[in-house]
């Protein structure tokens, strides 16, 4: 990408979004368009064309989305499918009609079926069923791959999409029901910790195993991918390595100074049992990620605190 290029990032906002206008500033990108939802509502497909024909961006990192923990895609799957397959529809088909020179879709390691083999390889896409709590995010996420492929094949455009793990870092939901399980367990710790609690309960019986990068890390591997990666394939990024949930929930808890006991509540969904990528391909290409998992916890709590401190 040309440092003057015009480049959309949609979903600056979010986590991911947020992390990704970070690395291009950081890396001389001056032409960055950005738009908050109240000014352009991603869903509404006559907003979209307008917004496209008036500011006809030259890249587009497509990292707008309704996202969840596991309960929220559970309990809500028709908003996740509805929102997230109109987002991904308008933006990418507006992005070919308007001839973007790029875009990076951000996809998920969700897409891949629940009893995958592991480390998992891009070709298991569509190879047997997504985990059933989260099948809704997951389809409407292998709709936006899928478009893009079909794009790329049929009329020759360049739009790629990346597949990270669970993603943590600055800017992330902290809601204790409805985040993602870093920010959620983030905040029952700190609660505990601040109340003199004896014990805190957590979902599942922390047997399965996940990977996690930071979301800095990713954000550096997108702009790297929008230079380095052209291919109808998909690509999976992350660090390779994985931890049981019970033991990244010890992780978090040592981090936070919480030495109360941690309980697990089997009655709520484990989701996959185990999921960590092949990272193979993006090895491949010359990168790798930067931040190991107790340091990046470490930035993701002060973020927290930051933002409680806000919240009081």
């Amino acid at each position: 990408m040309e440092k003057n290029a015009k480049i959309f990032v949609a979903g600056h906002r979010g986590m991911v979004g947020s992390a990704i206008v970070r690395e291009l500033v950081r890396q001389g990108y001056d032409n960055i368009i950005t738009r908050t939802h109240a000014e352009l509502d991603l869903i509404r497909q006559a907003d979209v064309e307008k917004f496209f024909a008036e500011e006809q961006p030259e890249y587009v990192f497509l990292a707008a989305a309704k996202v969840g923990g596991i309960i929220g895609n559970r309990d809500y799957p028709a908003d996740s499918t509805y929102c997230n397959t109109m987002i991904e529809m308008n933006v990418i088909h507006e992005a070919w009609i308007h001839g973007c020179k790029k875009l990076l879709f951000l996809g998920s390691s969700c897409i891949y079926p629940k009893f995958a083999p592991q480390p998992i390889k891009e070709d298991a896409l569509l190879s047997a069923a997504p985990e059933s709590t989260n099948e809704g995010y997951a389809l409407a996420k292998i709709i936006g791959i899928k478009y893009c492929r079909y794009l790329n094949e049929q009329y020759g455009t360049n739009f790629i999409s990346i597949m990270p793990p669970n993603l943590y870092g600055p800017n992330d939901n902290y809601h204790p029901i409805n985040g993602h399980v870093l920010p959620a367990m983030i905040r029952r710790f700190h609660e505990a910790k601040e109340k003199n609690l004896p014990s805190v309960t957590c979902w599942g019986d922390g047997t399965p195993m996940r990977e996690f990068l930071y979301v800095d890390d990713m954000a550096e591997f997108c702009v790297f991918a929008m230079d380095n990666y052209d291919s109808n394939e998909i690509i999976n990024v992350g660090t390779g390595k994985e931890i049981t949930i019970k033991d990244f929930a010890n992780l978090v808890a040592e981090i936070i100074g919480y030495n109360g006991e941690i309980l697990w509540d089997p009655s709520k969904p484990n989701g996959t049992p185990r999921k960590v990528l092949d990272v193979s391909k993006s090895a491949a290409l010359g990168w790798t990620y930067k931040t190991e998992l107790q340091d990046g916890i470490k930035l993701a709590y002060e973020d927290f605190l930051k933002h409680f401190a806000e919240e009081k």
